[in-house]
């Protein structure tokens, strides 16, 4: 049973954040593990789901409600799978990847798995402009852009902790479920009829394609990425009791939260077919449409304003689950860590670049077809999701007595299969469509979708062989972040020339005392202080102010203390922004070891005074050593 370390760990900043070791009782311990899976089902609500469930609703009724409990059903395997490896081994399915398979294979998974995340965001960013429309009458357009700031709200949220984000995150939820409730006490569906929609069937390969998009909706292949991280925000005892606990707790948050996303799931499908269907309207597949219509069927103005305030709430919620998976999918099969900030607006202007052009060119109408087709593309990812998790969490090396049994193993591998089945069906109908439009009447296009279609196939394969094929064979253990070279070989490092940031506050004792430390009476160091005065960012070094002045005698007194210590001691002013100031000296005086203050403040501090440290640390050549004042 391996574990892991907290430099490694999936969503650091989070990662065992929640302490459920004192919390002592079933229904205490219950409520510190639940909030996860929460997070998860909201995935499964998104405005994605609202347009595939309304589709088939209003075209073949209550038909296809067996495809959303089937669904719910592999979701609910598929996501106790996910949490059970972050659980036991300490990685995402992503960091688990990355350990398992060669780079050219991951680096193919990561992009897929970006394809997928990209693909859900476009459904919020779609999801949140309708409901702003609706509600508000705002143009799509505008709407698209104005989605852009929910990126921010991500940011925010974090820093007060993952409860907080779970506890936004279940307001959203209950806002839903109780718009969904009320409209089915509107709706008055019949309830017999509904009863056959369990029964499966297939009417059509319409209702094939819808069914595929209805699984891609709701087994979402970025939710597996997302649930195996964010167990791993829970702490508790690494015994094999409090393990076990912690897997029973976390299916029970899983099947509370997932049963709900089927409540709300079914509630939009049967709305549909209640109304539209029932009523002749077989071809509403647009949101807007569907909220048009409510009004006038059901007689009843709540209906449509309910519609679309619970619109909003799934796709506020979703665009925050969809940019956390989008991090962990980054870190964990690149070991790249951006600025949550960049990373999560990134993963938002990829969605919105599509929407944009798809509403600008193609007009408002075409967004209930480009919704759907985003739960397709999901669909058509799941399996390069799937299939590794499975392999992970029936490997006994990785998850010891915690690896599934035969049982869970077969109803996993047949939901696999199942899967891969309706894909690549999916794929040889529309690949047939493809070849008959004019694009492909050439030979060249031909042979670069067969070796594409072959490419993807020969991946999935791979991914399915591999671990079988590889479980006989012993192999060096391969870590996260490389294997550790031998500690007794590496050299102690001697630095010669130190560089010492300060301030002139009560910091720079500690600061000069740990760069003291450091270097010995053998090293020579360099004082740096940097002007910041508004006459220095314009003037630079040509600057005559008193404060300039001050800082130059300040620095004079440093050098003299020290010197009379038996120190060999020089200074260097600098004028500006530090950011820049600072790399400029350090480089220029060949300093081997720059040790700096940390500012000590975070959070909206960071954004008014900026990060100095972070942003030094990526322009100089030497290591960087931190001192914080202790608290």
């Amino acid at each position: 049973m391996k574990t892991t370390n907290t430099s490694s760990a999936s969503l650091s900043e989070v990662n065992a954040s929640v302490n459920t070791q004192t919390k002592i009782g079933f229904w205490k311990k219950l409520f510190a593990f639940l909030g996860p899976a929460y997070l998860v089902s909201v995935g499964y609500m998104d405005p994605g789901n609202w347009a595939t469930d309304i589709a088939g609703g209003s075209s073949f009724g209550y038909s296809l409600i067996w495809v959303l409990l089937m669904s719910n059903l592999m979701a609910l395997l598929l996501q106790s799978l996910s949490a059970r490896l972050g659980i036991v081994s300490g990685r995402d399915l992503a960091q688990a990847s990355r350990e398992t398979y060669p780079p050219l294979v991951n680096i193919c998974l990561y992009a897929l798995a970006e394809i997928a995340i990209a693909a859900c965001d476009l459904a919020e960013v779609l999801g949140m402009a309708i409901g702003l429309q609706l509600l508000f009458h705002i143009p799509l357009l505008w709407g698209v852009c104005i989605s852009v700031l929910d990126t921010f709200l991500l940011l925010f949220l974090i820093n007060y902790g993952i409860r907080k984000i779970e506890a936004f995150i279940i307001v959203l939820v209950v806002i839903i479920g109780a718009s969904f409730f009320m409209e089915m006490i509107f709706a008055q569906p019949n309830m017999g009829e509904l009863a056959k929609g369990f029964v499966p069937s297939i009417p059509s390969n319409t209702a094939l394609y819808i069914a595929i998009g209805i699984i891609g909706a709701t087994v979402m292949p970025h939710n597996l990425y997302l649930h195996s991280s964010l167990v791993q925000t829970r702490k508790f005892e690494r015994s094999k009791e409090a393990i076990k606990k912690a897997i029973r707790f976390n299916i029970i948050d899983s099947t509370i939260a997932l049963n709900l996303a089927f409540f709300v799931n079914a509630a939009i499908l049967i709305l549909a077919a209640s109304t539209f269907y029932n009523n002749g309207l077989f071809d509403v597949a647009e949101i807007q449409d569907a909220h048009r219509f409510l009004e006038p069927i059901l007689g009843n103005k709540w209906a449509p304003i309910l519609f679309a305030v619970a619109l909003i709430a799934a796709g506020q919620s979703s665009t925050i689950t969809g940019t956390l998976a989008g991090q962990i999918v980054m870190e964990g099969y690149l070991n790249l860590r951006l600025q949550p900030w960049i990373r999560r607006l990134l993963t938002r202007i990829i969605a919105i670049v599509p929407a944009f052009i798809t509403i600008f060119y193609l007009g408002e109408e075409a967004t209930g077809k480009l919704l759907i087709l985003s739960q397709v593309i999901l669909s058509l990812q799941l399996g390069f999701a799937v299939i590794p998790l499975i392999h992970f969490v029936s490997d006994k090396s990785k998850m010891g007595t915690f690896s599934i049994g035969k049982t869970t193993q077969i109803a996993a591998w047949l939901v696999a299969a199942i899967i891969v089945s309706l894909n690549v069906k999916l794929v040889i109908g529309e690949v047939n469509e493809a070849l008959e439009l004019p694009f492909f009447n050439n030979g060249i296009s031909k042979f670069l979708l067969v070796l594409i279609i072959s490419g993807v196939g020969f991946l999935l394969l791979y991914i399915v062989v591999n671990p079988i094929i590889n479980k006989a064979k012993p192999t060096e253990k391969n870590y996260l972040h490389g294997n550790l070279k031998s500690i007794n070989d590496a050299q102690m490092p001697a630095y010669n020339k130190v560089a010492v940031t300060v301030d002139f506050s009560d910091t720079d004792s500690i600061t000069i005392n740990h760069a003291l430390a450091q270097g010995g009476r053998e090293a020579e160091y360099t004082l740096i202080h940097i002007v910041e005065t508004a006459g220095a960012l314009i003037m630079g070094n040509e600057i005559e102010d008193m404060e300039s002045s001050s800082d130059k005698d300040f620095l004079l007194i440093y050098v003299k203390h020290l010197s009379e210590k038996g120190y060999k001691v020089t200074s260097s002013l600098g004028f500006g922004n530090p950011k820049n100031a600072i790399p400029e000296i350090v480089n220029a005086t060949n300093a081997d070891l720059l040790v700096m203050g940390a500012h000590g403040h975070t959070g909206i501090k960071d954004i008014l005074f900026g990060t100095t440290v972070d942003s030094v640390r990526h322009k100089v050549r030497v290591p960087v050593f931190i001192v914080r004042k202790p608290a």
